[in-house]
């Protein structure tokens, strides 16, 4: 079992107030219909289509929305057609930052991106420039205040987990982050599931193979901005980067 969490603050994810629900949900649906075209449109066959579903539900997503997601996609009334890639690029410090990318106009999508890029200290990057310094994971949050850590650990380790890591959520409550290889994390998410923890997230990730450390403040907030204004564009679904800041300077900038 690893100690604290390395990964904390490498894929970056803001708490959004009611104003910026309907930008999640885009974000959802979309990545809701590329999982439908990949698998099909049943959550109970198609993993990807039932974690979409999982994370809907726990931003609050209204049924009838998630329903009328799943038959669009499945070409039941009006249909977008989505592509689905990756753009990839440097922020300050040299920092590799990965973009998932869901969007029905590339040549508008690219125009943004490389705006964003440009006006927070950033370059957009050939195909293949940072990839290669991530590796595709599954990754789980685990609430495990008042559980016991080493029986979490065997559990998931059985199953076919690759790493647990200890961490403290935002209340400072226990947690754990369970590293899989992704064919495994069908299987170490029913193991939990099973057990009775309660799963706080559970997704397809790409975790960084070395990190940065910031240690420079205005650095760090230069960052900091691009990332948020990459996350903060509707085609956009995820966004990962291999930079770690220090605590006390995330204090600092918050």
């Amino acid at each position: 079992m690893s100690g604290h969490s390395k990964w904390a603050n490498i894929k970056r994810k803001k708490s959004k107030v009611d104003e910026e629900r309907g930008k999640i949900f885009t974000k959802i649906a979309r990545e809701m219909a590329v999982a439908v075209r990949a698998g099909g449109p049943d959550p109970d066959g198609n993993f990807r289509l039932k974690l979409c579903i999982q994370n809907a539900k726990a931003a609050n997503m209204p049924s009838d929305n998630i329903k009328r997601c799943i038959e669009k996609a499945a070409g039941i009334g009006d249909n977008v057609a989505y592509e689905e890639f990756f753009y990839e690029g440097y922020g300050v410090a040299g920092v590799a930052v990965l973009c998932s990318m869901v969007t029905d106009n590339r040549n508008r999508t690219a125009s943004e991106i490389r705006y964003i890029f440009s006006r927070n200290n950033g370059n957009l990057g050939e195909t293949g420039c940072v990839s290669w310094m991530f590796d595709r994971k599954g990754q789980m949050l685990v609430d495990c205040e008042g559980k016991d850590l080493d029986e979490l650990m065997m559990l998931v380790l059985e199953a076919g987990a690759e790493d647990l890591i200890e961490q403290e959520g935002e209340d400072e409550e226990l947690q754990a982050e369970i590293i899989t290889a992704t064919e495994d994390l069908e299987a170490v998410r029913d193991a939990v599931e099973a057990a009775g923890y309660n799963i706080l997230s559970a997704d397809i990730t790409m975790l960084p193979q070395n990190t940065i450390e910031i240690t420079d403040p205005a650095d760090a907030e230069k960052l900091l901005k691009l990332i948020d204004a990459l996350e903060d564009n509707d085609d956009v679904q995820a966004v990962y980067a291999n930079y770690d800041i220090p605590d006390e300077i995330m204090e600092q900038l918050e």
